[in-house]
């Protein structure tokens, strides 16, 4: 058997093959083009025995590689950069080169040549919500950001008139509050009127802008706005200010809306979005994120390395007479998918459910005296391993 060993990196390979001691093909590079691509293609069909490829997992880099070779016929295995990185380090020099690479993944190819797990491609489907799930998170983190820049500013104009505001975001993720400080950008533009005359603008405001009047706001508001001190003048160049820190944070949590939208639409033809969205604590949103991150079930052998995937697995630390009993987490994973399980705790810490099993084993462990983020990894764990059952269990569990 010939064992391949691929490095991979952006835009192009190194491919190295070996046969028990015996180099059979010198590290060579090859672009990531339809030319290279099929050029490395024909190098590994040269010779002529049965092959078995390696290449670490390289966030999105290995998968036109991957996906050319799979294509191609050929055995594709893609494993995990530390086992590579921590297999065979046996020398006092530190040598790091793309050539060193490609031969270190071929040997270890070759030694691992029986236990390797066969790459399957991922369904355009699942790519897609996983790349979606991907962009939710980085503008939700933007819109945060954004909305934090915002507040500032209307401190040093409008102090405290964000906290007056407690409407929840509208589907297409306009906030009362943001758009009060459009035409309300500065505390005098409220001062300048009588308060009868801010409560009629007000009205009419919310009515232009869909929103429900409450005098008792108004007067709220009216106020606040009599008991602040500005810093900052009411000029055109504080009003530009404001504006466009405001349209920057409604611009992009309306993108952020679209995309939440388009997620809840992907995940729907799944044929696990039944099962998983059923599971306590599961929404729409949080069901799409969990799909996305965990991808096909079928890729796990098992609820503990869905755990461990997820990277809430208490890692062992024995030596000798010692065992240490409360231990960490690797935390080697997905760090979406543990945002995604925390926020699935925090529903069922919230609302009690005493019929839920997740949720008589997270009060279990609070009962026990465990501190707060162990019994939350302990109910995360718990549940990761009930949704590893109940989807594998499922019919229909493939596109």
């Amino acid at each position: 058997m010939v064992a391949v060993g691929i490095d991979v990196s952006k835009g192009k390979s190194m491919v190295a093959a070996i046969c028990a001691n015996e180099v059979v093909a010198i590290p060579q590079e090859f672009a990531h083009t339809t030319v290279g691509l099929a050029e490395m293609v024909q190098l590994i069909k040269s010779f002529n025995r049965d092959v078995k490829i390696t290449m670490e997992a390289t966030g999105h880099y290995h998968e036109p590689v991957a996906h050319v070779l799979c294509n191609a016929g050929f055995f594709v295995s893609v494993v995990n950069p530390l086992l590579i990185y921590a297999y065979g380090n046996n020398s006092v020099r530190r040598v790091k080169t793309d050539r060193k690479d490609a031969l270190k993944i071929a040997a270890y190819c070759y030694e691992n040549k029986n236990n390797l797990v066969r790459y399957t491609p991922q369904e355009n489907t699942r790519r897609l919500l996983k790349m979606l799930s991907r962009q939710y998170f980085l503008c939700l983190k933007t819109v945060h950001t954004l909305e934090n820049n915002l507040v500032t500013i209307l401190d040093k104009t409008f102090p405290g008139v964000c906290k007056l505001f407690s409407s929840l975001k509208k589907k297409n993720g306009r906030q009362k509050w943001v758009d009060f400080a459009l035409d309300f950008y500065h505390a005098e533009v409220v001062v300048s009127l009588d308060r009868k005359q801010f409560a009629e603008k007000y009205n009419e405001w919310c009515m232009q802008k869909q929103y429900r009047f409450a005098q008792e706001k108004a007067d709220e508001i009216y106020a606040l706005a009599n008991a602040v001190f500005p810093v900052m003048n009411m000029d055109d160049e504080t009003k530009f200010l404001v504006m466009i820190a405001a349209k920057q944070v409604i611009a992009v949590a309306e993108t952020l809306a679209g995309i939440k939208a388009e997620l809840v639409r992907k995940v729907l033809p799944l044929p696990e979005y039944s099962t998983v969205s059923a599971m306590y604590g599961v929404g729409d949103l949080t069901c799409a994120h969990l799909i996305a991150e965990i991808g096909d079930i079928n890729r796990f052998h098992s609820g503990k390395a869905l755990v461990a995937f997820a990277g809430i697995d208490p890692l062992p630390v024995q030596s000798g007479t010692y065992d240490k009993k409360s231990r960490a987490t690797s935390k080697r994973g997905s760090g979406i998918l543990r945002k995604v399980l925390f926020q699935v705790m925090l529903t069922h810490l919230r609302r009690r459910p005493a019929q839920e099993d997740v949720y008589a084993f997270l009060d279990k462990k609070r009962t026990e005296g465990k501190p707060y983020f162990v019994y939350m990894t302990a109910a995360a764990n718990k549940f990761l391993r009930r949704y590893y059952a109940k989807v594998r269990d499922a019919p229909l569990i493939s596109l």
